[in-house]
């Protein structure tokens, strides 16, 4: 077990020493699929003499009145100290809108830039903007260069926090569980040393990828390290307990505990890891690099779980337990709490799963109010310089000025371009860009709020419009980008959410070697992901004053839900099949409850906590993800696996397990508890 140690830490040593870090790819364009309108434009921009451009606007105001002339001058003096950081020196003069309440400057940048230097420039410029202006003038900047920056501010020491918290709430429910003072050490540093690891390794494969990682990969992928990897740690733990009151002998204790409960943690891994894997169809580059990054952390959770944690176990004597420390021959009766619910769900299953079902289905209903789709200025939580930027521009000028649409077209084509888009409903003013011989860009002014629905409508509007004129033109901009990516993450949603299903319906059918008993656990677990998500919207609309659910969060949100909500089922469900072998299906079930149902509960509360600090990001897309898998995780814990499934068996009897045929076994109520439950060989 040394041996297996050493290996460990040498090789984890190494892994973490050789990583240079997360490659983040910062093109907005590059998640796209190739044949995005968006991703075509900001190829052909590259060949324009300027290149491809992310602007920052900076808006001047005077909050409760206008700008006066000393003020506009004031403003144009600043041209001089932001042109050198401006891309060929050319600063905009002061653009001062109709009512005198705000003036806007745009300061071109180059949009080919890394986000680190992005954000080194766009601090230049508020240090510029806030310096020699008249009493009570305010500076904002906001534009795509600002957003960009301030996303990048948000998440600075934010995974750092997040890892913080994530491990203070597991150390928290670890020593709840196990009431020691010291084995929640030895546990949360295994786990701990496998998401380093994870995070050295997702680092590696980033490295020239063409999967676009962000700092919110690396958060959502820590969050299911520490969550499945504990829950793994609590499962084998627990059957060690048991096999430790059998023998002296700690190794074959432990040889014991991981034959028992190996298959099914390994089982549960898998599911988990094959579910992510469905991610590499997505069309959504972020999509994917959550399926890459997450089937790693699962692999090298499990890997750790079932190896270096058994070998970290064993080299410890028995006091690693104190003060509960399992002896040999010792007994006590288990399960008495979850054995009275079983038995309780066996004498009336039909009341119970139709209570179940009601409660379920009644959550679900808030879906039918959910909204979907977060503007720019419903992205952070928190302030943001360039969303009250934003709102300042836009109660001056018309919105869609931080973020203009861009036609590219050919020069022979260029203006009656720019007469077809001034006709589009919704378009504010449109004028022609930079051209080369073959290329020219038009430059188009919506009246929309970006990345709302109506500024979606005038980009399909003036998609079509542009065709009319150029069946080759393209149009893009960061408008028609969030736009393509909407569409890239509903087509997923579509696709994958089948895959995922499939994953798990054979994972389920090979390790059960069943037809009805699979069935039956997804339909369960589906509909706790829909009562998740409806009791979810709810909270987001009354609770958190959430606008509305980002694209992205249902197909996330399910796929978490249901790889790792068939997880619970599986321990469950393993283990009455052992059970059933002895003492029938209906009393097996009874059985399993009572046996596993304190460490399953324990795991799915620790899983449902981890995945709520999500909320401790300045992000409100990872906000929604992390509640509604959280509130998924305790439906299905609390409610699917305790009552719900047990309720179905009991009602099937022994066809749950069609087409197999159990050994026959006479189904008669349900005994009465036994004195003391022996620990028996099972998968849990």
């Amino acid at each position: 077990m040394w041996a297996v140690l050493a290996l460990a830490v040498v090789s984890s040593g190494l892994v973490i020493g050789l990583s240079p870090g997360l490659e983040v790819n910062d093109d907005p364009t590059a998640g796209l699929p190739a044949s995005a309108q968006s991703t075509a434009v900001a190829e052909l921009q590259q060949q324009l003499p300027s290149g491809q451009l992310d602007p920052a606007l900076v808006v001047y105001s005077r909050p409760g009145g206008t700008l006066t002339e000393a003020d506009v001058a004031a403003i144009a003096a600043q041209g001089a100290d932001l042109g050198p950081l401006a891309l060929d020196g050319r600063v905009s003069p002061p653009q001062v809108s109709p009512d005198r309440t705000a003036a806007l400057v745009a300061v071109p940048l180059s949009g080919e830039v890394t986000g680190k230097e992005n954000s080194t420039r766009v601090a230049d410029i508020r240090a510029v903007v806030r310096a020699g202006l008249p009493d009570g003038v305010l500076a904002q900047v906001t534009g795509g260069a600002g957003f960009s920056a301030d996303i990048s501010a948000a998440f600075d020491g934010a995974n750092l926090t997040l890892l913080a918290t994530t491990a203070s709430v597991v150390a928290l429910l670890l020593v709840l569980t196990y009431r020691s003072p010291v084995l929640w050490i030895l546990a949360l540093a295994v786990v701990g040393a496998a998401d380093q690891v994870v995070a050295s390794l997702v680092g590696l494969v980033s490295q020239g990828s063409s999967i676009p990682f962000d700092e919110s990969t690396t958060g959502i992928v820590s969050v299911l390290v520490f969550g499945a990897g504990t829950d793994y740690a609590l499962l084998l733990i627990a059957r060690y307990r048991e096999e430790l009151q059998r023998t002296e002998d700690r190794r074959q204790a432990m040889r014991d505990a991981v034959t028992g409960a190996g298959p099914a943690i390994a089982a549960s891994g898998t599911t988990v890891v094959l579910a992510l894997l469905t991610l590499l169809a997505a069309a959504f580059g972020g999509t994917r690099a959550i399926g890459v990054a997450g089937a790693i952390g699962i692999a090298v959770a499990l890997l750790f779980g079932l190896v270096v944690l058994p070998a970290a176990l064993v080299v410890c004597p028995r006091g690693l337990f104190w003060p509960l420390v399992p002896r040999v021959g010792a007994t006590r009766g288990r399960g008495r709490v979850w054995r009275r619910i079983g038995e309780a769900t066996a004498r009336r299953p039909w009341p119970v799963i139709a209570a179940s079902v009601v409660l379920l289905v009644g959550l679900s209903a808030g879906t039918l109010t959910t909204g979907y789709g977060l503007s720019q200025e419903d992205t952070f939580r928190t302030r943001a310089e360039s969303v009250e930027g934003l709102q300042t521009l836009s109660a001056s000028f018309p919105a869609g000025v931080v973020s203009p649409v861009v036609v590219m077209t050919t020069p022979d084509r260029a203006d009656a371009m720019v007469t077809a888009t001034r006709a589009v409903p919704g378009v504010a003013d449109a004028g022609r860009g930079e051209s080369t011989a073959s290329l020219a860009e038009v430059d188009v002014v919506i009246t929309a709020e970006p990345d709302t629905a109506a500024s979606y409508d005038t980009v399909r509007a003036l998609r079509t419009a542009s065709a009319t004129v150029d069946p080759g033109a393209v149009v893009g901009g960061s408008v028609a980008t969030s736009l393509d990516a909407r569409d890239a993450s509903l087509r997923d949603l579509r696709v994958i959410t089948p895959l995922i299903l499939l994953v798990v319906a054979l994972v389920l059918v090979a390790l059960l070697r069943a037809l009805v008993a699979p069935l039956v656990l997804i339909l369960t677990v589906v509909l706790s992901f829909f009562a998740a998500l409806g009791a979810g919207s709810l909270a987001f609309t009354l609770v958190f004053d959430f606008p509305a659910l980002d694209y992205q969060v249902p197909l996330l949100a399910f796929l978490f839900l249901v790889a790792l909500g068939v997880d619970y089922n599986i321990f469950l469900v393993s283990r009455a099949q052992e059970e059933s072998l002895r003492h029938g299906t209906r009393a097996g079930v009874v059985e399993a409850l009572a046996v596993t149902g304190g460490v399953i509960t324990s795991a799915g509360i620790l899983l449902a906590a981890v995945f709520t600090v999500l909320g401790v990001l300045p992000v409100i897309v990872l906000t929604e993800i992390g509640i509604i898998v959280g509130l998924g995780v305790l439906l299905d814990t609390l409610l699917v696996r305790t009552v719900l499934v047990p309720a179905l068996v009991h009602l099937l009897g022994d066809r749950f397990w069609w087409p197999r045929r159990l050994p026959r076994h006479a189904d008669a109520p349900v005994a009465a508890e036994p004195a003391e439950v022996t620990p028996r060989r099972a998968l849990v």
